[in-house]
């Protein structure tokens, strides 16, 4: 029997060099949260911002936002360090409104705390007729199927413990009736006495600021100030309101004196 050979067959240089930078990758690094002894081939780091780059990042964070032609013009018309009397107030927002469609009259108010809440009837309309119902065996099955054909739900005690299993649906929309804002009736006769013009007012949730509208563009100037003036009372007016402004859906901001 011959003798057998053995051949060493050594690994090209090229490949070393592979497995060398391989190794480096794979080095153990402790990390925390990781078993001891894992290996990690690569860690992606955020591309470090030079100084200059940082600077335009924060100047284009702080950059003034652009406003259009249209409404550059109307805010010239507007004083903004001065506080406007309600009608004058409302006399400028209609008049530097500049949408095609009739735009509606916006109240954005700073008062005095968070988590103040009111509930008003404004004296006219403010702008789309909303639709009343009174809680029923129908109204239980078009919720069933998903329906809502309604701006208000009114309800009486008896009814409200059926309405419960629909207040997932009902509460996100601020249709849920509750004491409130009135919307719990003793009977259905009660119904007549309640007005489609009844707004709830409430502050955001971390800010004591409470945004609502009070008519339409095109509404009579009277109207929308009997509706302005609903509001600010039932908000305790100077002594609850910090500031007020108002202003058209399209339009600049105007700053209204609350007395």
């Amino acid at each position: 029997m011959g003798k057998m050979k053995t051949a060493f067959v050594s690994e090209p240089e090229e490949n070393k060099e592979k497995h060398k930078d391989q190794h480096k990758k794979e080095e153990k690094i402790h990390i925390s949260g990781l078993k001891g002894g894992q290996r990690i081939k690569a860690i992606d780091a955020e591309p470090v911002l030079s100084a200059e780059e940082e600077e335009k990042a924060e100047a284009k964070r702080k950059a003034p936002r652009i406003r259009g032609k249209k409404w550059t013009e109307q805010k010239t018309t507007v004083d903004r360090e001065k506080f406007y009397a309600p009608e004058k107030a409302i006399a400028l927002a209609q008049k530097t409104s500049y949408s095609k469609f009739d735009g509606t009259m916006e109240l954005h108010i700073i008062v005095k705390k968070v988590g103040a809440t009111a509930n008003v009837t404004l004296p006219f309309s403010a702008g789309k007729t909303k639709k009343v119902e009174i809680a029923s065996e129908e109204t239980l099955k078009n919720l069933a199927a998903g329906k809502i054909d309604f701006d208000i739900l009114l309800s009486t005690p008896e009814m409200m413990p059926k309405l419960v299993v629909f207040a997932r649906i009902l509460g996100p929309k601020g249709l849920m009736p509750n004491p409130k804002n009135g919307t719990i009736i003793s009977s259905t006769a009660k119904a007549k006495e309640f007005s489609g013009n009844r707004i709830t007012l409430k502050t955001e949730k971390d800010a004591p600021l409470i945004h609502t509208t009070f008519g339409k563009v095109s509404q009579k100037s009277e109207e929308l100030l009997a509706n302005l003036e609903a509001v600010f009372k039932v908000l305790g007016g100077a002594k609850q309101i910090v500031k007020a402004y108002t202003k058209a859906t399209m339009g600049p901001a105007i700053k209204i004196k609350v007395s």
